[in-house]
């Protein structure tokens, strides 16, 4: 069963990310990667700001994601979603959704910031969101991926998501550096964690990279669950 304890969650914050607009909005489904390396006996971690212009959450500092597209479902891959992490994302969601969402972190990373969590494989032509990626000469390597937390964007806002986050090593990239990627993030760089928990984040981005600085010591951690539930901020711990 789901543990729920008050969270320790910015909630001020939060509000001040994407303020109330009122009206009603269904959450999105969105994937976030957040991809790690040891540098000089110390973590970093992969993270862009956001462009000025942006409507929601502008300017912030933010690990690489978006929504999911209508093709991420069925795109090829060239492993799976390791056996505990479809079974943590299989209590929420169908397999195919579950699948679809490993799969859109895994492309937005490479729309953002030009890096491949992937398997070398023969270039091929494909239509729509996949393409750039399998020109490249890559398939995704799902398996590098663990499931770590999960949030939805409270009622009222701007944008809603319903938002899954993914870690994976960067030993797992076909290259280590990004580049300019989409134009969406307007710089995107390796942080040493400590460094990064001092720019300015969104409070959700704060509370993940509390739980990424954690799960390099303890890996097998409970998926975190952050929503408003009556008016307040909680969340749930799912083994």
């Amino acid at each position: 069963m789901p543990s729920a304890t008050s969270h320790p969650f910015d909630a001020a914050q939060d509000l001040a990310d994407a303020p109330r607009t009122g009206g009603r909005q269904r959450p999105k489904d969105a994937a976030t990667l957040i991809l790690t390396r040891v540098r000089r006996g110390s973590p970093e971690v992969l993270m862009g700001r956001r462009a000025q212009g942006h409507v929601f959450m502008a300017s912030k500092w933010v690990f690489p994601g978006g929504r999911v597209e209508r093709a991420d479902p069925g795109a090829a891959s060239a492993s799976e979603l390791r056996h505990a992490d479809a079974l943590r994302l299989a209590r929420e969601v169908t397999p195919r959704r579950g699948r679809a969402l490993a799969l859109a972190a895994v492309r937005e990373t490479f729309e953002e910031t030009g890096l491949l969590l992937a398997e070398p494989a023969p270039p091929a032509s494909v239509a729509g969101p996949w393409r750039e990626f399998r020109a490249a000469g890559a398939l995704p390597d799902l398996a590098a991926l663990a499931y770590i937390a999960r949030a939805i964007t409270p009622p009222g806002r701007t944008r809603r998501f319903d938002a899954r986050f993914f870690m994976a090593d960067a030993a797992a990239l076909l290259h280590p550096e990004p580049t300019a990627g989409s134009g969406e993030l307007d710089e995107i760089a390796w942080l040493p964690l400590e460094q990064a928990r001092a720019v300015d984040l969104p409070a959700i981005t704060r509370f993940v990279l509390a739980e990424v600085a954690e799960r390099l010591s303890y890996p097998d951690r409970p998926v975190p669950f952050v929503r408003m539930v009556r008016g307040r901020h909680v969340v749930e711990h799912q083994d």
